[in-house]
């Protein structure tokens, strides 16, 4: 049987909540557990602790950033993807500082939504497509660090991580040890000075080792 994946959308825009929840709605494998906009965004989050939450970066009413900081100090905090409805949006290079998983443009190609949640859930990361990552992530602390030099190999890994495989699955992907990923996965986190795979992603992400 496929696990179900539980979503939470947080966004003021009733269209955007509905539009979200009806394009999710038609995957067997989600399950839009909740919607909401209002300054109640955390308390439904800990009510029905979805696997993934969309959450938008600017509301009238609440922070989004605010909520994201408080999401992320749950015991079982979830995935959170901010959305936007600009590709160059600044909060969001701050978002991913505090945590976020990626970020999805609120027009947001249908096709593609439900297999961004589920990249969500198996811990990986989503960047909208088709935007300028070095002018989003332009105001983050670690802009201005050059990336490291990586092998094929280790480029690979990167990729594998973004898109949520986990060490076993990386070693078959590409024909090593799982040990051999480990040492692979603590290299990278060390020479990109990151403590998660997550923000490993993230960063890979904003240098544009992921492309290609």
């Amino acid at each position: 049987m496929t696990a179900v994946t539980t979503v939470v959308i947080v966004d003021d825009e009733t269209l955007v909540r509905y539009g979200f929840e009806l394009i999710l709605g038609a995957a067997p494998d989600i399950d839009v557990v909740a919607t909401t906009g209002d300054v109640d965004a955390v308390q439904v989050v800990r009510e029905h602790a979805p696997d993934v939450v969309l959450l938008d970066v600017r509301m009238p009413r609440i922070d989004g950033l605010e909520v994201l900081r408080q999401l992320q100090t749950l015991p079982e905090s979830p995935a959170v993807a901010m959305l936007t409805t600009f590709d160059t949006d600044e909060y969001v290079g701050r978002a991913m500082d505090l945590g976020a998983a990626g970020f999805l443009l609120k027009d947001t190609d249908p096709e593609g939504l439900a297999e961004y949640i589920r990249v969500l859930a198996r811990g990986g990361v989503v960047l909208a497509p088709g935007v300028d990552r070095r002018s989003l992530f332009a105001a983050r602390s670690s802009a201005a660090t050059p990336p490291p030099s990586l092998s094929d190999r280790e480029r690979a890994v990167l990729r594998l991580i973004a898109d949520g495989a986990s060490n076993p699955d990386i070693g078959q992907r590409l024909g090593v040890s799982t040990g051999t990923v480990k040492e692979d996965v603590r290299a990278l986190l060390a020479a990109f000075a990151v403590p998660t795979r997550v923000q490993l992603a993230l960063r890979a992400a904003e240098a544009g080792l992921l492309d290609g």
